[in-house]
């Protein structure tokens, strides 16, 4: 007969209870940590402390929850890059840098459909910039790597300008060549143009609506200030830029680098395009221009190749002749950025004719391609001023005019910053010779209209005393 020691049996059997309990209870706690309900516990007690700027108090609330409810609640990133930015920018704490860093890192990796990530890379790639976080090509490569993967989203005016910035740093360091900065200066200013014009084809409606006397609500009101900022910023980053690019680009650069790789490059349709439109912005006068539009023709008809053949012909006083290759470039022309430009020409071809009429209707259809284009509210204005003698049959009906001609440089200024001083001036120097206050007085005037019957057309409200 076998005789079972009961004793072990009981012993083993304890032992397995015991280890299965403690897992069971390592288990149950692990999945408390991350129940909802905790992570909701968690949450009120981090945005409790967040909301009130208490972030010394907040810290250990976000810790908690990036470890253990890292995807529950977009606020956690919200308000976790506040406070990171507080710790580093107020409280000067650069040991919290990697931590600002992170913070955008895991909002990205958490809430991705939630996220524009052209947005928090460039932001990203600030940081280091400011904080002088790697080396020159390490910060310009996160700029870069920011724009191409998002650049509908790399909007960041300030971002926008440390990128090119750093291109130009690394060329003067003999890094890059003068090719690449060049077509980085054509993508930045290109981004800018489509930031600047989706901002003023928003403010363009609330302008109208002002300058027709209906007053705006309080909402119109906000918008119309802070697309007018915005404007004013991405015109001061594109001023930076033009600066920052400098005497690279002037002519006495530009023109023996071009002739120096014309017979090596004069079957290539892109860099022929590139260093045309380039000599054309700097207003280069060589008689490279000519040979490159000239080629341009000839490899493809094309409008870029049309519009410098016109520019050619303006040169050379053949107003005609440039006419005929404007329109013709006019008509090719699929992108609005240069179809703007090519109007701006056909306009001013017309406006030193004396065509004023004909000019301005090109002024607006550069304006529909390129709402930003301020320069053709100004030539606008500038042609109402020009023509204050002939509308009118009083001496009170000619100097209103001058109301209308402030009117177009108000409106130049507010969408176009980079003309905005001299717009001003100029909307001061109208009012000045319209008519004052005793002038509508006396005449008997206030609050009627004065219509004009000449090419200006339409008509302006005196204003009340």
């Amino acid at each position: 007969m076998i005789k079972i020691n009961t004793t072990n049996s009981n012993t083993m059997k304890t032992k397995f209870i015991l280890l299965f309990t403690i897992a069971l209870l390592s288990v149950s706690a692990k999945s408390f940590a991350q129940a909802p309900d905790d992570c909701t516990i968690l949450m009120s007690y981090f945005t409790e402390q967040a909301k009130i700027k208490n972030y010394e108090a907040a810290l250990p609330h976000y810790e908690n929850l990036i470890k253990d409810c890292p995807n529950y609640n977009l606020a956690i990133y919200q308000y976790g890059i506040k406070m990171f930015e507080y710790f580093v920018e107020e409280k000067g704490d650069k040991s919290k840098i990697n931590n600002l860093i992170e913070a955008y890192q895991l909002r990205l990796q958490n809430f991705p459909e939630q996220t524009k990530e052209g947005e928090v890379l460039s932001s990203i790639a600030q940081i280091k910039f400011d904080n002088n976080i790697g080396s020159k090509a390490d910060q310009f490569k996160a700029y870069d790597e920011a724009f191409k993967k998002d650049p509908e989203n790399f909007t960041s005016g300030k971002s926008l300008y440390a990128y090119f910035s750093l291109a130009v740093d690394l060329f003067n360091d003999g890094q890059k060549d003068i090719q690449e900065i060049f077509d980085l200066y054509d993508v930045v200013i290109s981004k800018i143009d489509t930031e600047k014009n989706s901002l003023a084809s928003k403010l363009t409606p609330l302008m109208d609506k002002d300058e027709a006397g209906t007053a705006l609500t309080d909402k119109e009101q906000r918008a119309k200030d802070v697309y007018e900022n915005n404007l004013g910023v991405y015109a001061t980053v594109e001023e930076s830029v033009n600066g920052k690019l400098g005497q690279l680009a002037d002519c006495p650069n530009l023109i023996p680098l071009y002739e120096k790789d014309y017979e090596q490059k004069k079957d290539d349709i892109e860099w022929l395009k590139g260093a045309s439109n380039r000599l054309d912005a700097k207003d280069c006068e060589s008689p490279l221009s000519n040979k490159l539009a000239v080629r341009l023709h000839e490899l493809e008809p094309s409008s870029t190749s049309a519009y410098l053949l016109g520019k050619q012909a303006e040169a050379e006083g053949k107003a005609s002749k440039a006419l005929d290759y404007f329109n013709q470039a006019a008509d090719l022309e699929t992108d609005n950025s240069k179809k703007s430009r090519i109007y701006y020409s056909i306009a001013e071809n017309y406006r030193k004719k004396g065509s004023f009429g004909t000019a301005r209707n090109y002024y607006n259809k550069m304006l529909e391609a390129k709402p930003s284009a301020g320069i053709a509210y100004y030539k606008i204005g500038a042609m109402y001023a020009d023509s204050a003698n002939n509308c009118g049959t009083t001496v009170f009906e000619k100097r209103a005019m001058y109301w209308l001609a402030a009117d177009m440089m108000d409106k130049a200024a507010r969408v176009d910053g980079t003309i905005a001083g001299n717009a001003r001036a100029a909307a001061s120097s109208y009012r000045q010779r319209a008519p004052q206050a005793s002038d509508i007085f006396s005449e008997g005037m206030a609050g009627k209209t004065v219509t004009f019957k000449c090419w200006v057309g339409g008509s302006v409200r005196v204003p009340n005393l």
